[in-house]
């Protein structure tokens, strides 16, 4: 069998939501053994968010919970519970990496914070991932990824040019920050291998979301310019926007940058008089009469499906995409010849496709083995066979209430 790159490697998960549990569903699908804990009083908030099974509200039911939450064992844990907190500190002991997303301060107050963690395990790395970092005036501000969207400055500039800011589609950050997080990981790994030592790790989600608005950011520190919206246009590109086609709201993106783009596009439509027509000719010209020239473009597309414009403008080098739905989304070829939705089997929700991790190695292919676990569902397993917890002192553990 082929050895994963984080085989051996062991991880204690106190994350909730989507950014802490996506940075290690990376680990665990590249074969990182993984213990989450959360409770039922403390659940994931995830397990409450649709889609459910059948329509069916349950902790258990929730594919969102699955997406984010495979390939590793569940233990429900009582952490306000001081045998709980004991438990807890046996599964830090037992980590080389602990990763937490609670709010700055609450895992301190549990005992379990870095320094805490450090004195039982002196090379153990600490990742936490909060909103804006453990740090700062406003460190302990609680807020979702559609909030932090709106603080990035995401939603400010998602929109139409006359009318309000709109949200970007769901908690745009939750997606971006990730990768930040699984990519210092694999470098504090790298430097313990090293060193032998450990060290902490305060991901701010706002501070690797800025990354996304950069260059508005640069335009204001170099011109002193407020950037504004601008709906699907570009400021140095048209066409640049999606145009209705035929079908029942089916839409495709085009966008054209260069003279030769320009030129191949009006091949494509029948309109080689445009390229030298004075109202389209040049950029700028394009620019200014843009209203007319989408006008026009979108008498054409109409009568073509999204699929069919996506093929010839791109067999000609301009860009083009089909806007798709969730149904195009999950039968689309390019993505099924990649294997990217695997299909896993869930206690209750059954037979689902999760996404695959969005790269794929030669030699150490990653793989999602199991999907997300049911609320507790290893916590006996964990507890006797993973922490070597004596079967009577367990049972009165659970008589105490520790573990619920």
């Amino acid at each position: 069998m082929t050895e994963l790159v984080f085989d051996g490697i062991k991880v204690a998960d106190f994350s909730h939501v989507q950014v802490g549990p996506t940075i290690v569903k990376y680990l665990a699908a590249m074969g990182a053994m993984v213990i989450h804990i959360e409770s039922k009083s403390n659940v994931d908030i995830l397990r409450t968010m649709p889609p459910f099974k059948d329509g069916i509200v349950g902790l258990n039911r929730s594919a969102f919970f699955s997406q984010y939450n495979c390939n590793r064992y569940g233990i429900a844990l009582n952490l306000n519970h001081p045998r709980g907190r004991e438990v807890a500190k046996n599964l830090v002991l037992w980590a080389d990496i602990v990763v937490e997303s609670f709010s700055a301060g609450v895992m301190k107050k549990w005992g379990l914070d870095y320094e805490s963690a450090k004195q039982l395990r002196t090379d153990i790395i600490y990742l936490s991932t909060t909103a804006q970092g453990q740090t700062g005036p406003r460190n302990k501000q609680r807020l979702y990824g559609a909030q932090l969207s709106s603080l990035v400055g995401l939603t400010h500039y998602t929109g139409w040019m006359d009318r309000g800011p709109v949200q970007p589609y769901a908690a745009y950050t939750d997606v971006i920050a990730p990768y930040f997080g699984a990519a210092a990981l694999v470098a504090a790994l790298d430097y313990r291998r090293a060193t032998g030592n450990g060290q902490y790790l305060d991901l701010s989600q706002y501070e690797a979301s800025i990354h996304f608005v950069a260059p508005l950011l640069l335009d204001y520190v170099v011109n002193n310019r407020v950037g504004a919206r601008k709906g699907n246009r570009c400021s140095y590109a048209a066409p640049h926007n999606a145009y209705r086609c035929c079908g029942d709201d089916r839409w495709v993106s085009i966008a054209v940058f260069t003279v030769g783009e320009w030129e191949a596009f009006c091949q494509v439509i029948g309109k080689s008089d445009w390229v030298k027509d004075p109202r389209f000719a040049t950029l700028l010209a394009r620019k200014q009469n843009e209203d007319e020239l989408d006008r026009l473009i979108g008498e054409w597309t109409i009568n073509y499906t999204p699929e069919e414009l996506m093929e010839r403008m791109q067999s000609v080098g301009v860009m083009a995409g089909v806007v798709k739905n969730a149904k195009d989304i999950n039968e689309d070829p390019q993505l099924e010849y990649r294997h990217h939705f695997q299909l896993l089997d869930h206690q209750e929700i059954g037979p689902h496709k999760v996404d695959n991790l969005p790269y794929q190695m030669s030699k150490t292919p990653a793989k999602l083995r199991t999907s997300g676990h049911c609320l507790g569902e290893h916590t006996e397993y964990v507890c006797t066979q993973i922490l070597g917890i004596p079967d009577q002192e367990f049972i009165e553990l659970v008589q105490a209430g520790v573990f619920e």
